[in-house]
C-alpha cells in the first residue's frame, strides 16, 4: 500500500529525488537530439532553478537512464580536444513514460468508449 496518495500511478522514473534531473534530460533529448551528456549540461544549467547543477550529476542520471533502457548510444562525436564523445538520444521506452506521466487516466476511463477500453486492456495484459 503507497504511503502517500502522490505515488499511486507514477512512474519510477519520475519518483524521487532524481525525478526533476530526469524530467529535464528527457524533455530536451526529445526536442534536440542526438547530444552528448556535455550538451546536455549547458542546455540543463540554462533551465530556471537548476542552474547550479554539476556535471557529475548529469553525467550519472544518462549513465543510469542508458542502463535502465531509456537512452540509447547513437553514435560518436569529435570534440574541439580531439577526443571521441558519445551522443544520446531517446529511447521508445522513454517516450512512452512521458506519456504514461502526462496522461489522465481518470479523464481516459471516463471518455473512452467500449471499444476503445477493450483494446486498451488487451494491449495492457498482452505481456509477450
Amino acid at each position: 500500500m503507497p504511503r502517500h496518495k502522490r505515488e499511486i500511478g507514477r512512474i519510477s522514473v519520475f519518483k524521487g529525488r532524481e525525478a526533476k534531473l530526469n524530467q529535464v534530460i528527457f524533455q530536451i533529448l526529445a526536442l534536440e537530439s542526438p547530444l552528448t551528456i556535455y550538451d546536455v549540461c549547458k542546455r540543463i544549467k540554462t533551465k530556471k532553478g537548476l542552474k547550479h547543477t554539476k556535471y557529475t550529476n548529469v553525467n550519472r542520471r544518462v549513465r543510469e537512464l542508458r542502463k535502465s533502457g531509456y537512452l540509447q548510444k547513437v553514435g560518436a562525436r569529435k570534440t574541439k580536444a580531439g577526443f571521441q564523445t558519445i551522443l544520446y538520444q531517446m529511447t521508445a521506452r522513454a517516450y512512452l513514460a512521458i506519456l504514461l506521466n502526462n496522461l489522465n487516466l481518470d479523464n481516459f476511463i471516463q471518455t473512452a468508449s467500449e471499444e476503445r477500453a477493450l483494446v486498451t486492456i488487451a494491449v495492457l495484459t498482452n505481456q509477450n
